[in-house]
């Protein structure tokens, strides 16, 4: 393989895919970085068995060839040559990189090896308003589960009827949940994609106007922008259903200005960032909720005006947890409601009720 090609498209095009190697394999070909050189194009290629990603740059081709390059090490140097024109050039098992007046070379793999990654999904797919998806992925992933003691919790559930989408995640102590409408889709589907994949989609897609559409085929999801390919696997299994999760009553509603409420937690929240739970409590009466947290540090105490209605309230929780939902809703007033302080309670815009967050309550020995 010989090429050359910009420093900055090869840079970008190493940072967006190395994304996909692994870093916890006895596999050497999964922590690389596939180099494909034909045509008029340089393709680079990764996978770590579960995500792959895929894009092609505009390169000067001499010598087409694939060769597999050590992934981390190759992105961290390729970073460093933005500025300049590079030089690639391959044989057995060595690389070298020349630049400038330089040259370096690097230890590299057969392609052989490189596992192969199907691209023909096209058998299903849905059409959604490219803002729209990056909103639902910001505002359900952070709800996911991280440990794999219950891996299906690691992914979004996506719920499409007709025009409805529906994306639900929880990690058994906080869930989330967003409705809405796409644009087209060739028919009702459910599927379960894992939150890094989202992630990785939501970085890829860019701040348009414009649509995205997303395939699905045999339990791998698909999406292509701007010569980058994201392939995936889906979870299989059955999804917890929300409606049996989500109180459908409520004895306390409590309405106030997000930035203050917002405001307050953060600053209670400092005092015990350290602790287990990062505990604080709110106490809900009259027409204002004392925000209150305490640690060896010290103790914050703060009311909120709002506006309540029904039974007053005292009930503990998590403040990362109350903060990612706070901060996932824009409108400049949301609601809370509450039953006790032991059962879940949800946070809503106070209008758009598109948006719902629920989160488990912290049990305090002085309510019991």
């Amino acid at each position: 393989m010989k090429c050359v090609c910009e420093g900055i498209d090869l840079s970008d095009a190493v940072l967006k895919v190395v994304k996909a190697c692994s870093s916890k394999t006895t596999v050497p070909v999964l922590e690389c970085v596939k180099l494909s050189a034909k045509n008029d194009g340089v393709t680079l290629s990764a996978t770590d068995g579960e995500i792959s990603i895929i894009k092609t740059i505009k390169a000067e081709i001499y010598e087409e060839g694939d060769v597999c390059v050590p992934g981390k090490y190759f992105a961290d140097f390729i970073k460093k040559l933005e500025g300049v024109q590079i030089s690639l050039s391959s044989e057995g098992n060595k690389m070298d990189i020349e630049y400038a007046d330089s040259q370096t070379t690097m230890q590299v793999l057969s392609a052989d090896d490189f596992p192969r990654i199907d691209l023909d999904i096209t058998e299903n797919s849905f059409v959604m308003k490219t803002a729209d998806l990056k909103d639902f992925i910001r505002s359900t992933s952070f709800c996911c589960a991280t440990d794999d003691s219950r891996p299906i919790l690691k992914g979004c559930q996506f719920l499409i009827s007709g025009n409805d989408i529906c994306v639900t995640s929880l990690d058994g102590f906080r869930l989330a949940t967003i409705k809405g409408t796409v644009v087209s889709s060739t028919g009702n589907m459910e599927i379960i994609c894992p939150a890094r994949t989202l992630n990785e989609i939501e970085k890829m897609i860019p701040d348009s106007e414009g649509t995205t559409e997303i395939f699905v085929q045999r339990g791998i999801i698909l999406v292509a922008c701007d010569n980058t390919v994201l392939t995936s696997r889906l979870y299989g299994g059955d999804f917890i259903k929300k409606e049996n999760i989500i109180p459908k009553n409520f004895v306390t509603e409590v309405t106030v200005e997000k930035d203050k409420l917002k405001a307050s937690i953060e600053r209670a929240a400092i005092l015990v960032r350290n602790d287990k739970n990062s505990l604080i409590i709110f106490d809900i009466s009259g027409d204002k909720i004392e925000i209150s947290s305490a640690s060896e540090i010290g103790n914050v105490q703060e009311p909120v005006k709002a506006k309540v209605s029904g039974k007053d309230v005292k009930i503990a929780m998590n403040s990362k947890f109350i903060i990612d939902a706070v901060n996932a809703l824009q409108e400049e007033e949301i609601t809370l409601s509450f039953n006790n302080h032991i059962q879940p309670f949800i946070c809503q815009n106070k209008e758009n009720k598109g948006k719902l967050y629920l989160i488990l309550p912290v049990r305090m020995s002085s309510n019991d």
